[in-house]
């Protein structure tokens, strides 16, 4: 389904939420796709996922957006541009306007499971955010150290790669990549609560703004749906 009719927010300050959530994506690709998944839920209401791929390092992470339709008629699954997707965004009205579909690029396609995640635990942000920013903090200094001469787009990527792919303290199983993500896309905020699951070859850090997904491992199954937001 493509649909011209805006579909109405059920939250008062969720299409500021959503425009926010594209702008920062959009300053990593100014062409940037992301793929919408909205579902029918209870009483003629419905959900809207937006997921986005942040390009941090030779290898990404999904981060994905949830909000809540005040009605839906049918359900929608494609890909869009999200340069357009912001257009369609009207924060006066709590309303966003789904633009047509484009050709999508290939992570689009392979997309977290909808179930079986399983709690591995939940982090404190108290000590997430200070390992996160000197992480930030070494990437940084030790990109202005290499020569401009060599400071490629490969070489800055095989160091965020060393610096994001680093186990995070407060829960080894996942990659500082996940907390670095959260951070640049504005869902990991100080006191806001995490959690962390595990499904397959996929780990999942949410926080109530969002969540972020990450792949360690092929992934087999199926793509992802949603579940209404309670």
């Amino acid at each position: 389904m493509t649909s011209t009719a805006p579909l109405a927010l059920a939250d008062a300050g969720e299409a500021d939420d959503l425009a926010a959530f594209l702008v920062r994506l959009l300053r990593f690709d100014r062409a940037a796709a992301v793929r919408l998944q909205a579902v029918p839920a209870e009483q003629g209401a419905g959900v809207l996922a937006v997921f986005g791929r942040l390009p941090l390092g030779g290898s990404g992470a999904l981060a994905v957006r949830t909000v809540r339709l005040a009605g839906l008629d049918a359900a929608a699954d494609l890909t869009v541009s999200a340069g357009q997707l912001l257009d369609g965004v009207d924060a006066a009205a709590d309303t966003v306007t789904l633009p047509a579909p484009v050709t999508g690029p290939a992570w689009a396609g392979l997309l977290p499971p909808r179930t079986g995640w399983r709690l591995l635990g939940e982090p404190p942000v108290l000590q997430v955010y200070p390992e996160l920013m000197a992480g930030v903090g070494e990437f940084r200094e030790r990109s202005e150290a290499v020569p401009e001469h060599h400071r490629t787009r490969a070489v800055l990527d095989a160091l965020a790669d060393e610096i994001w792919s680093r186990p995070l303290t407060a829960m080894p199983e996942l990659p500082l990549r996940a907390a670095h993500a959260a951070y640049v896309i504005g869902f990991l905020k100080p006191g806001a609560p995490l959690t962390v699951h595990k499904v397959g070859g996929w780990l999942r850090l949410s926080a109530p703004a969002g969540s972020v997904a990450v792949r360690t491992a092929a992934a087999p199954g199926a793509g992802l749906g949603l579940s209404p937001i309670r």
